[in-house]
């Protein structure tokens, strides 16, 4: 006699396992605060602001923008001060030890947090093509013009001069009232 032949059942389908999100560590230029957040980021762009120029002590500054609830200071949270800045409904967050800007919230969008794009070494999911306050831009800022080697000083360049062209040398700018 033969035995019984169980029907096969149909598989479960399996149901995807959360995967935890990735993540991205940043430090201040002591150590002394750390800074994680989800990546991607929600966005990244440069900006031109004065606030953020003198914030940065730079011609810009690169932020990438996070929800605050994918950022947590991993370390070194009592080594955090703030600077409110009512006029501009603005907190700028920086390591009390060495000065390095770790976090800055706009009041016009309270969900959001900005953190320095030089915080991080790694990739943080999006590319900076945003620009922000771009009328502010100084004209002393670097805007990649070609560079070399500038002799005797090692590992710094100069800004390579153009050659004047011949129109450039025949140009008289008392000519045209200039």
């Amino acid at each position: 006699m033969a035995g019984k032949i169980k029907p096969e059942r149909p598989e479960k389908p399996k149901t995807p396992k959360m995967r935890a999100p990735a993540t991205i560590s940043g430090t201040c230029l002591c150590g002394a605060v750390e800074i994680e957040t989800d990546i991607p980021v929600f966005w990244s762009w440069h900006d031109h602001s004065a606030a953020s120029r003198r914030a940065h002590g730079a011609a810009y500054a690169t932020y990438v923008g996070c929800w605050k609830s994918k950022v947590r200071v991993t370390k070194g949270e009592a080594a955090i001060a703030r600077f409110a800045d009512a006029e501009r409904k603005q907190v700028r967050h920086f390591c009390s030890r060495c000065g390095s800007p770790l976090m800055f919230e706009r009041g016009h969008s309270p969900k959001m947090i900005n953190l320095p794009r030089a915080l991080f070494a790694g990739r943080t999911g999006r590319e900076t093509k945003y620009h922000v306050a771009i009328d502010q831009l100084q004209d002393w800022a670097y805007l990649g013009a070609p560079v070399g080697p500038l002799k005797g000083y090692p590992g710094v360049t100069v800004e390579k001069t153009r050659r004047k062209t011949k129109t450039a040398e025949l140009f008289d700018p008392e000519m045209f009232g200039e």
